[in-house]
């Protein structure tokens, strides 16, 4: 299923949420560039910033490598994979921005990547797999937006049914996490954490992160009024 656009409008402009897609496009436009002045020194930039379970467990307390908690947050190997995290988050983002505040979405976006991460490297934590790409943050914010707007109305692409179907968030929202879920119990079955190349239990707990967190600021008085 492919989110087109939600009935849920904001008050206020999602500056930190264009900036986070600017920033994704941009390091995207600079691999792409890379590779066409040398295939090795693209290969060579993604290495030596994705996250790599095996290589940021091995590094010890010092190591640079664990900079790539953060770094592969902004790395995405293809055109495909960068343009579905950005839609995602551009359809989902602004309304999180909206109400938590410019400053508090851009600690709670990177805390849910930071989130991502750690459970996926705890799932596999010998993968010399390099993880990389936005999708574990986007998929807290999916999850805090589950929270928020269960009701809103997300219209969505569904292959082989009706072109656009109107869903409750929190039916797409459920769908989508069940999806991550069932694929990460399926790669710890064959003996991996991920399956196909997708960090698949990445995902599933960005979602469980953003929920937390988002519950947490709600709890605490910490989001803004419609």
């Amino acid at each position: 299923m492919l989110p087109l656009w939600d009935e849920n409008p904001t008050r206020r402009p999602p500056v930190v949420t264009v900036l986070i897609i600017a920033a994704n496009l941009g390091v995207f436009v600079y691999e792409v560039l890379l590779g066409l002045q040398s295939p090795r020194a693209v290969d060579a930039f993604i290495w030596g910033h994705a996250l790599v379970p095996g290589r940021l467990l091995a590094g010890g307390i010092n190591s640079h490598e664990w900079s790539t908690l953060v770094t592969h947050m902004f790395l995405h190997g293809g055109f495909m994979h960068v343009a579905g995290n950005c839609w995602f988050f551009w359809i989902f983002g602004n309304n999180i921005e909206d109400r938590l505040g410019s400053f508090r979405f851009l600690f709670f976006y990177l805390l849910c990547g930071l989130g991502a991460a750690a459970v996926q490297v705890g799932v596999d934590p010998g993968s010399a797999l390099p993880m990389l790409g936005a999708s574990g943050a986007i998929s807290g914010v999916l999850g805090a937006y589950l929270i928020l707007f269960p009701t809103a109305w997300v219209y969505t692409l569904v292959p082989w049914i009706v072109p656009i179907v109107p869903l409750p968030a929190f039916v797409f929202l459920v769908v989508w996490f069940a999806f991550q879920a069932i694929n990460g119990v399926g790669s710890l079955l064959s003996g991996t954490g991920a399956a196909g190349g997708v960090a698949w239990w990445a995902h599933a707990g960005g979602f469980v992160m953003g929920v937390a967190l988002i519950l947490w600021a709600r709890g605490s008085g910490r989001l803004r009024s419609r």
